[in-house]
């Protein structure tokens, strides 16, 4: 999972499909890496269950799934809260310091 959006054109090719399935060809109009190299980012992100490709016709059809997202976000999440209370801890030595 890290390592499927650790990648910045990966975050940004799950960003891109917020917006609903997309054909491959239009995902890799938006990026200036090759097709092939698109694929791959797309196979990874596949290989972490986060999007889904299904066929229509020709085309290549890749889908959002956001769902495993909710363990990064949880992980992410205990972490905010150690950096608020560390920031207001820090916010209260200032004040009592002045």
């Amino acid at each position: 999972m890290f390592r499927a959006i650790a990648d910045p054109t990966r975050r940004a090719i799950l960003d891109r499909l917020r917006a609903g399935p997309t054909p491959v060809n239009a995902l890799a109009v938006d990026f200036e890496q090759t097709r092939p190299a698109i694929s791959k980012h797309l196979r990874v992100l596949r290989e972490a269950s986060l999007v889904s490709e299904r066929r229509s016709g020709r085309e290549r059809i890749y889908e959002l799934h956001p769902r495993p997202l909710q363990q990064v976000a949880g992980w992410v999440e205990g972490y905010r809260a150690f950096w608020l209370g560390g920031l207001n801890n820090l916010k209260r030595y200032l004040e009592n310091e002045k």
